[in-house]
């Protein structure tokens, strides 16, 4: 809801969202995609871009792993799949609670959001925001970026924290502090970073956040 408040008078735009999982379940491109925006659908699980590419054909969509740093991993998958991931320690943790359960295990070689945004995005183009949720490996997406030559003017990013100073401790929020992004909203899981570049008035946060 932050979001699209955010960019409630802004017709076309541009977003990346990494671990974008589904089309419209779960999604938060969706809304702006049936708005007019394009941009970028990222995801590990393989055959996910079909229905992307069926679905949501003005974007760019490609099944590809995202990691720091180019390597083969191992990706689990479950049969509830918005719980696929890369990480052992999470997937372990999930595997036979709520009826959830690993159901296939495939390696991959992952890829990095520079060479994908230096292959992918448009020459000159913005990203309004990029949305990055990946079941245990949104710190490594992060670093996989080149902040100074690709600016999202907002990140979003899953920290499983209840206050601002436990998110204020995490790695996600220190790595992006560094790069001069500060945090502008947080939802229940995910918080919201602002490029401190962007002017965004601020007698608008007030309405952007409580409306």
């Amino acid at each position: 809801m932050i979001l699209r408040r955010l960019f409630e008078k802004q017709k076309t735009g541009f977003y990346v969202d990494v671990g974008a999982h589904h089309p419209k379940r779960f999604s938060n491109t969706f809304f702006f995609y049936k708005k007019g925006w394009k941009g970028i659908n990222i995801d590990a699980m393989p055959n996910s871009m079909d229905l992307f590419n069926k679905i949501r054909p003005r974007d760019t969509n490609l099944e590809i792993p995202i990691s720091d740093k180019k390597q083969k991993l191992k990706y689990y998958m479950f049969n509830e799949p918005a719980l696929n991931g890369f990480s052992k320690e999470l997937a372990e943790k999930r595997d036979g609670k709520n009826n959830y359960k690993i159901i296939s295990e495939k390696d991959m070689e992952t890829s990095t959001l520079e060479e994908i945004f230096g292959k992918h995005l448009p020459r000159d183009q913005e990203i309004d925001f990029l949305s990055v949720d990946v079941e245990g490996l949104d710190f490594q997406v992060l670093k996989s970026n080149n902040w100074r030559r690709f600016r999202p003017k907002f990140v979003l990013v899953e920290i499983l924290g209840s206050s601002i100073k436990e998110i204020a401790n995490s790695k996600e929020y220190k790595y992006l502090y560094g790069f001069e992004y500060e945090i502008f909203a947080k939802t229940v899981n995910t918080v919201i970073f602002r490029s401190k570049a962007l002017s965004v008035p601020r007698e608008n946060w007030k309405h952007i956040c409580n409306k």
